[in-house]
């Protein structure tokens, strides 16, 4: 009976803790999204002998990824603004340190991106170079899927060299499925080649890759932009605001809280992104009065994220629930966004 009640004494509590370590500790496999925060551009960007002091601020908006432990996954059920992601969905199945290498490369692209936009909105000196095609994902089937790795960049297919992924994709359209070519690619600094088989891709030839451009920006004056450990390519409009404003000093912002999300690309046109739903909500909350969201005219083919709306109506849907006082104003492109600041000023 003694024997019996110190295992009961001494055992519970070891269960118990157990438990608890489990609960709150052990990784499973999905991933929780829920809103972050807005955090102002101006600590983020630097450029030469053009200073931001002018009230108000132009805010990046970003969601919060966090691994699920069972407690966390049970807690996600009763918040609303909480998603559930399988793992492999968020990260591809690659490991987490490939995940974030990605993901900075996102972000520094898309600041390339904006600068390139803004200094060409402000009639500033500004170059582009296309470095080539960033590997974001491989297929295992892949010929290459041995020799090229996430984080490698293409520079050359059989010789030549493109400036823009089109390019390449165009080059590859004369190929057909088992045909050989050497690709050239940068890894690390280093230049290196590999030769093999195109791939079968639904009857046409490709490396079997998933890619983003890589593009060096360089410009007169110099900007710097540190975006921290913030990463994603969705900051790139909210960054050609901030880098457009200070280089011309026009203040467009006028004093106004401004945030927003979506990707730049070089012609200036706006993409869209996920989870538009909680970064409203992270504007809200840092007490932005306006909010720029990607628009694309709504069809019954756009099969898009966030269940087949579009960016721009699940941010005004979310807005009227959560938010109503936030203006949630529609921009397809940098264009946009400047013509209300100015007609708004």
């Amino acid at each position: 009976m003694k024997n019996k009640q110190k295992i009961i004494k001494w055992g519970l509590p070891f269960i118990v803790v157990v438990i608890l370590l489990i609960g709150f500790f052990w990784p499973v496999n999905s991933y929780i999204e829920t809103p972050g925060g807005a955090s102002d551009l101006k600590p983020f960007v630097s450029i030469a002998n053009h200073p931001d002091k002018a009230k108000g601020k132009y805010m990046i908006t970003y969601v919060q990824l966090a691994q699920a432990t069972p407690f966390k996954l049970l807690a996600s059920h009763f918040d609303p603004h909480a998603s559930i992601d399988k793992a492999q969905d968020v990260t591809g199945g690659v490991s987490s340190e490939t995940y974030n290498q990605v993901q900075r490369f996102y972000m520094q692209n898309a600041i390339s991106e904006a600068v390139a936009v803004a200094f060409r909105a402000a009639d500033k000196p500004v170059t582009s170079k296309y470095i080539g095609i960033f590997i974001t994902d491989i297929n295992p089937k892949s010929h290459f899927s041995k020799a090229l790795k996430v984080g490698d960049t293409v520079t050359k297919i059989d010789g030549y060299h493109f400036d823009n992924a089109k390019g390449y994709q165009a080059y590859l359209a004369t190929k057909k499925p088992n045909d050989t070519v050497t690709v050239t690619y940068i890894r690390n600094k280093v230049t290196k080649t590999v030769t093999q088989k195109l791939m079968d891709i639904g009857g046409r030839a490709g490396l079997g890759i998933i890619l983003a451009d890589n593009v060096k920006v360089s410009t007169t004056p110099t900007v710097k932009v540190d975006p921290g450990s913030i990463g994603g390519p969705s900051g790139g409009l909210m960054f050609s605001l901030q880098i457009y404003d200070q280089l011309t000093g026009k203040n467009i912002r006028a004093g106004r809280n401004i945030a927003g999300t979506g990707t730049i690309a070089l012609d200036g046109s706006v993409g869209e992104i996920g989870g538009i739903d909680k970064k409203i909500i992270a504007a809200k909350n840092a007490g932005a009065t306006i909010f720029f969201a990607p628009y694309i005219a709504p069809t019954k083919i756009n099969k898009l994220i966030d269940g087949g709306a579009t960016n721009y109506q699940v941010a005004v849907a979310t807005a009227k629930k959560y938010a109503p006082n936030l203006k949630v104003v529609p921009v397809a492109t940098f264009k946009d966004a400047v013509k209300y600041l100015e007609e708004t000023k």
